[in-house]
């Protein structure tokens, strides 16, 4: 499919504090080998007390502004993926606005979990094709670590905190790369495999502690099964209606939330080794920003050249997932 949609930006930002597997056998009964050898993560980052998603959003999105020689002042639409929101509302989008000084652009959060990024990219088409004029900063932000149960040692070690922001239009004037096409999906009848609570399902009453329900819960087993199921299927889909095969994908970048996942689902699409890109093991499951932030420390490794192409798949809670293609 012909590119409408183009990232003139990629920018990424981790917090400064590293949480090692050492760091939660302090926390948590487990251990490195343990781990590793479930998950393949050996160290993720931690945000700062005094920090929030949007802290960490605004780094990411004052690198992807200077790197796209934008001005705040050209924005028209400021969208931000997350699951870890400052507060129900005003929204993180609103409160990039306001201290990035961006004036009455249109502002708004979405939640698709962990396929944040490739939802957000089909609402970047959706929104270029309606308005070609249109100047978009994307924002994925996660403070994961503050919604994590430190007691749950099956999900506590899995997840870290980290932003990213793309800037996007539909201009092909020398882009990063063109957005060639997105499949996003979702099933609500499997919504109980992976929860986050905190909305108003949970009725506090002030002064009274949270109680688990308001952390990451996750049922394990079943997740990995219809993760690697839907994300092989819809990367077969997305080939198939581009009229492509797997040998026409320069580098898979998958969602970055477990190395089993990784592996199966690259070894079903017949896509290993050097052409799979993957730093679960420094970061953990970052959610939505976890595909931005592997596509990142991609282009900075040389693992992606003008030309190439990419693809993208995620999994997330919802049950969410997608694919997309893009051409650098």
């Amino acid at each position: 499919m012909t590119a409408t949609c183009h990232l003139h930006a990629l920018s990424a930002h981790a917090p400064d504090t590293v949480l090692t597997n050492a760091h939660l056998t302090e926390l948590v009964d487990t251990n490195d080998e343990w781990i590793v050898t479930r998950t393949g993560i050996r160290q993720r980052r931690k945000l700062a007390d005094t920090d929030n998603a949007s802290d960490l959003g605004l780094v990411a999105a004052r690198r992807a502004l200077d790197d796209a020689g934008m001005a705040v002042d050209e924005l028209t639409h400021i969208i931000t993926a997350t699951c870890t929101p400052d507060a129900l509302s005003p929204s993180v989008a609103c409160i990039l606005a306001g201290k990035l000084g961006a004036g009455p652009v249109m502002a708004f959060d979405f939640s698709a979990a962990c396929s944040g990024f490739l939802y957000g990219l089909s609402i970047c088409q959706g929104m270029l094709a309606q308005s070609p004029d249109a100047r978009i900063l994307f924002v994925c932000t996660e403070a994961l670590t503050r919604r994590v149960n430190w007691s749950d040692r099956s999900t506590c070690v899995l997840f870290g905190d980290a932003a990213t922001a793309c800037v996007l239009s539909a201009s092909a004037d020398n882009p990063l790369a063109g957005v060639e096409d997105v499949i996003c999906r979702s099933d609500g009848s499997q919504r109980d495999l992976i929860t986050v609570g905190g909305g108003t399902a949970c009725r506090y009453a002030q002064g009274q502690p949270v109680d688990e329900s308001f952390f990451i819960a996750m049922q394990g087993r079943d997740t990995y099964k219809h993760a690697v199921r839907q994300m092989v299927r819809v990367c077969e889909e997305i080939l198939e209606r581009n009229h492509l095969s797997i040998s026409d994908v320069n580098l898979f970048v998958p969602h970055q939330a477990n190395m089993r996942i990784i592996e199966a689902v690259g070894a079903r699409l017949n896509v290993e080794g050097d052409r799979v890109f993957t730093n679960v093991d420094r970061y953990g499951n970052t959610s939505s920003a976890s595909i931005p932030l592997a596509l990142s420390e991609a282009r900075a490794a040389g693992r992606i050249r003008r030309g190439d192409r990419v693809l993208m798949t995620a999994f997330g809670a919802g049950l969410t997932w997608g694919a997309a293609l893009l051409r650098f």
